[in-house]
């Protein structure tokens, strides 16, 4: 597996934890997975473009 494959996958991992339909973080709201989703959409555009 490639490192940019591994960064994926722990990216989006954390943005299924961070989702405010679990009890942990009800009270977060959606800030958490916006942020979580915007690197998670950079992390993407990198593996495109083959900078990583």
């Amino acid at each position: 597996m490639s490192l940019g494959t591994i960064i994926l996958i722990v990216l989006l991992l954390m943005l299924v934890g961070v989702l405010p339909t679990w009890g942990h973080s009800s009270n977060w709201g959606y800030y958490p997975s916006g942020g979580v989703s915007i690197l998670v959409v950079i992390v993407i555009i990198l593996l495109l473009a083959g900078r990583i």
